[in-house]
């Protein structure tokens, strides 16, 4: 009944969305005037509709359901609770149902809360999310229906694949989600200004709070995930240009060009043209994350689906929705004025090289990888990685860097360089000490040596916003901007030190054995069978010490094999000082009784994860500040409308 239920709602929503998209955009018209009363409350129960079913789907996870087909293919009865309900989005039917699910709801809520634009724009608006929002509909319902029942039904259910049975995967494809839905509703806000010309500041406030809050959730999922593949997988690198990799990432690189424009032509009135087109290019990149993850054209642990008709349908949608983004977009760019005009030095002007910069590495990116798959389909055979994107990442992010410490520092409309120039001389003093150091200490990259020099230079720059401010007054977003700047120089620093001083060591030893790699001394004292909810395992007990004079600390890799479904996995051991990160990971025995340890010393490795952090918590900063700003803004004017009110009484009565 809970199947049925869900499927109901779902269908339910989907009805909803359509009379969302007639009546918005027959709202704008002088007939249709009369539905617009309509079109605000019809988003919320869409909304609330579908989150209905989607919680449907989670109880029949949750309870693991056998006789819903999709809850057979993905759960099994012995797994952990956590990882049942994480079975809900672990596959490709329930990741679209919380796709629009989310959609849905970012819809309703923005019904309810946005009343800065004009009702004509929020129309369009609405009737954009709704457009987008019924072609997911359509895909769930006639291609990826996730509450179609199974007969006969099965004693015990497939399970999920062990790899993603991990806390850490749980929670990370919900925060892409939410920042690719995030995404899709600026796209909603480009599309309904552009409908009716409302391209300025009061439009850019009102959008950029789903800009900001995708980015912060785009920035944690894709933290999360590389933190997950770091210790997960087993092999010890925290990024490898996976093309499922980089279908979170280009999205991500189109939100901070676009987060970055809108705050521009929110605050100065400037970039209207250039902020329409990152409102679909971002969008565009979500639906093309979606595509490569879903179309069967990749073989990754991250892809869900193998039906090259899904892909086809999803690729429908694609040229459907950003294609007639871009032609309205075409046909409306001579409409969109262009805005106050800036000097070449100035805030406004270090904004959009940056922009530039991060539109470049998005072209290499998405070159990259779509690269190999049309070559594959021609019958060749290429591998784009590492020394394809690496080098040319590197000739666009060295000078966005650079711009990075000096575009906070200069004023807005027009400044000098020599005004800022005494502020630069301690970064620019850290860079150069910090490329002697790297090149004294030999054999260490080009690209290792200049990223840790312009992570110690930008780390100070980041901070010097703050210099001869009151601390207890900087406004919130200003602190944002600080953390967020401090955060990309503390990964950075993290990866250059990773990339240049990590020492790898693969060894085979026997119980007793004692191995060494970078400062740490390893034995392997035992290796033992355990036992775990849904799996065995190998466990080695490793006594490690940091030096001769370190305590002795137990760590303990795994080898598991889990049997629903079956699949050997490798369950690294981590041990994290402040300098680094011992990682271990438990091969096979050989016949003469010797294990194989693959282990690592990876100095500073954390702070790749710590700067995303910090990156994310920036951004949240500055949302908390514009909420907050906005807030009083709102306050104040009520505040202001009942004076005046109230005092028009008073004269009546007088």
């Amino acid at each position: 009944m809970i199947a049925e239920l869900g499927l109901a709602a779902l269908w339910l929503a989907a009805a909803l969305a359509g009379l969302q998209l007639i009546a918005g955009a027959l709202s704008l018209t002088a007939r249709g005037a009369s539905l617009a009363g309509i079109v605000r409350p019809v988003a919320v129960v869409q909304g609330l509709l579908a989150l209905v079913a989607f919680m449907a789907l989670v109880d029949l996870f949750a309870s693991t359901d056998l006789s819903v087909k999709l809850v057979a293919m993905n759960s099994h009865s012995m797994k952990p609770l956590i990882f049942k309900i994480a079975g809900t989005w672990g596959n490709h039917e329930g990741s679209m149902l919380l796709w629009v699910t989310v959609m849905g709801v970012a819809g309703g809520f923005v019904a309810l809360v946005e009343k800065r634009l004009p009702e004509p724009t929020m129309l369009a608006t609405l009737a954009g999310q709704a457009f987008v929002s019924l072609g997911f509909y359509a895909f769930l319902l006639i291609a990826s229906n996730p509450f179609e029942r199974l007969l006969p039904v099965p004693q015990e259910g497939n399970g999920l694949n062990p790899l993603l049975q991990d806390l850490g995967l749980a929670f990370h494809p919900p925060t892409l989600y939410l920042g690719y839905v995030g995404l899709s509703v600026a796209f909603s806000f480009a599309i309904g200004a552009l409908v009716t010309r409302e391209v300025g500041p009061a439009f850019a406030r009102a959008m950029r709070p789903w800009v900001l809050g995708a980015w912060i959730f785009l920035t944690v999922g894709i933290t999360a995930g590389s933190y997950w593949a770091y210790y997960e997988l087993g092999w010890g690198g925290w990024w490898f240009w996976d093309p499922v990799e980089n279908a979170s990432l280009m999205p991500w690189l189109a939100a901070t060009a676009l987060l970055h424009s809108v705050s521009v032509l929110a605050a100065r009135n400037a970039l209207r043209a250039w902020t329409m087109m990152l409102g679909v290019v971002a969008f565009s990149m979500s639906m093309i994350g979606t595509f490569l993850v879903r179309s069967g054209i990749l073989t990754s642990v991250h892809a869900f689906a193998v039906d090259p008709e899904r892909g086809s349908f999803i690729l429908a949608l694609l040229a459907i929705n950003i294609g007639g983004a871009l032609i309205l977009f075409a046909l409306r760019a001579a409409t969109v004025t262009e805005g106050e005009r800036f000097a070449v030095v100035s805030r406004e002007g270090a904004l959009v090289f940056n922009n530039v910069m991060l539109s470049a590495i998005l072209g290499i990116v998405l070159f990259g990888t779509l690269y190999p798959l049309v070559a594959e389909a021609m019958g060749a055979k290429v591998s784009v990685g590492p020394p394809y994107f690496n080098p040319m990442g590197a000739l666009f992010a060295v000078p966005m860097l650079i711009v990075l410490m000096v575009g906070p520092l200069l004023r807005w409309r027009r400044d000098s360089f020599p005004r800022i120039g005494k502020a630069l001389v301690i970064p620019a003093m850290l860079i150069v000490a910090g490329m002697i150091a790297m090149v004294a200490i030999g054999g260490v990259s080009l690209l290792s040596t200049l990223g840790f020099a312009l992570a110690l230079g930008l780390g100070w720059a980041s901070v010097l916003p703050l210099k001869g401010r009151n601390l207890r007054r900087t406004p919130l977003p200003i602190w944002g901007m600080v953390v967020a700047h401090l955060g990309i120089a503390v990964s950075l620093l993290g990866m250059s030190c990773e990339s240049a001083f990590s020492i790898e060591k693969l060894v085979a030893v026997k119980a007793g054995d004692v191995t060494e790699v970078g400062p740490w001394q390893v034995k392997l004292d035992t290796v033992e069978p355990v036992a775990g909810p849904n799996w065995t395992a190998l466990e080695a007990r490793l006594l490690v010490r940091y030096g001769d004079t370190g305590r002795v600390i137990q760590i303990d890799p795994q080898s598991r094999s889990f049997w629903a479904p079956p699949q050997q996995t490798s369950e690294s051991a981590l041990l994290t000082r402040w300098n680094g990160q011992l990682y271990a990971v438990l091969g096979g025995e050989a016949e003469d009784g010797r294990w194989q340890l693959r282990l690592w010393w990876k100095p500073f490795v954390t702070m790749i994860w710590l700067g995303g952090l910090m990156i994310a918590l920036g951004g949240f900063l500055a949302l908390l500040g514009r909420v907050a700003s906005d807030l009083r803004r709102i306050f104040a004017r009520d505040k202001i409308a009942y004076r005046r009110e109230r005092q028009a009484q008073l004269g009546e009565r007088s």
